[in-house]
């Protein structure tokens, strides 16, 4: 059982509306390089944003503080934790959900004295078909937040 498919039973979903899209989807990897800035007020490492894709697996590699997530209106730091991944909610899996699970706002900040380092793998859906909220998690008492698409 992938991460997919034990998020889909955490909903009570049914697994093949996940399986479905996710079994011939796609992965692709990022790394990430902040160098050192003298005044790192002025600038920004990555800008604030959401990932389109479904699910962001990150690892900070050296553990130096820069990843903020939006909370209330208020930036907060993603204090790093030794041999751990942060694992973000994409707008993708947002819709499949139907808002069950959210995307994040995220941004990365530098560093005045020290580099940091970050690798991403991203998760996309197979591209043959709609997308959508899970028909599973569709109800009269719980109608579809957003539109269906392909």
């Amino acid at each position: 059982m992938n991460i997919f498919e034990k998020m889909a039973k955490a909903l009570k979903m049914e697994s093949e509306d996940m399986r479905e899209l996710f079994e011939d989807g796609w992965q692709s990897m990022r790394m990430n390089y902040y160098p050192p800035c003298p005044q790192p007020e002025l600038v920004i490492g990555l800008t604030p944003h959401s990932d389109s894709v479904a699910l962001t697996i990150l690892l900070q590699v050296n553990e130096m503080e820069g990843l903020q997530i939006k909370k209330d209106g208020r930036w907060i730091p993603v204090k790093p934790l030794p041999n751990a991944f942060i694992v973000n909610i994409g707008d993708i899996l947002e819709i499949v959900t139907n808002g069950a699970y959210r995307s994040i706002e995220h941004r990365a900040t530098v560093n005045s004295e020290k580099e940091r380092i970050s690798i991403a793998t991203f998760y996309i859906p197979n591209r043959n078909g709609e997308l959508g909220p899970a028909p599973s998690l569709i109800s009269p008492h719980n109608p579809a937040l957003f539109r269906r698409g392909g």
